[in-house]
């Protein structure tokens, strides 16, 4: 347990800053981040909740890269972050493991499948339009994203649970209540999330310290 631990370290540590001091690991890391989020990228339909998902497959069950945990904080930040959820979960994701340069590597890879594929839709865009294989296509792969997006729900919420951390599991249940049911505005949830967890973390911190103390 220990010695994977330690692996798990070595491959997640930021690259070094010096001039042209790039280790072996460090570009093998990068190598295969580059290749991961572009595969990701190119092969997932349905948006970014979708390669999210599939980055925590990849990222936290297959190669073992980060936590969960971890994985829940940075699709928090991808999530409540201005812009597109998928390249803001390669921005999270690639700092993490590589720092500046696996940020901008995964970013790379992250959008350049989408441009490719939709700089060659738009010449053929009326085709494409009016096909019917092609509409058929895409309505089964909006039941295929469903399920996707089912699967990591269940996969990350049976993580807040077993975590047995019943303010989260409480706010986890609440959060749903309002936005699916009296659809209250995601943005203001999210905020009033991040402001409980500052106060709950600064709460925790001062409790700390005063242990210390006594």
């Amino acid at each position: 347990m220990s010695d994977k631990k330690e692996k798990n370290t070595s491959q997640t540590a930021p690259l070094s800053a010096d001039k042209g001091e790039t280790t072996r690991p460090a570009k093998h890391l990068l190598l295969q981040l580059f290749l991961s989020t572009l595969t990701l990228s190119a092969f997932t339909f349905g948006g970014g909740y979708v390669i999210v998902t599939l980055m925590k497959k990849k990222f936290v069950d297959e190669y073992h890269w980060i936590d969960e945990e971890e994985m829940l904080d940075l699709v928090a930040i991808a999530q409540s972050a201005p812009g597109a959820i998928a390249v803001n979960g390669a921005i999270v994701v690639g700092f993490k493991l590589a720092g500046i340069a696996g940020l901008l590597v995964s970013v790379l890879a992250t959008v350049l499948p989408p441009f490719v594929i939709l700089s060659v839709i738009s010449l053929f865009y009326e085709a494409f339009a009016s096909n019917e294989i092609v509409a058929l296509a895409l309505a089964g792969m909006q039941a295929g994203v469903g399920a996707v997006i089912a699967s990591v729900v269940y996969d990350m919420g049976s993580g807040v649970v077993k975590s047995r951390d019943w303010l989260g599991i409480f706010l986890m249940a609440v959060v749903f209540v309002l936005n699916y049911f009296l659809n209250v505005n995601v943005m203001l949830l999210i905020i009033a999330c991040g402001l409980l967890g500052v106060v709950r973390t600064l709460l925790e911190s001062k409790r700390e310290k005063g242990g210390e103390a006594s």
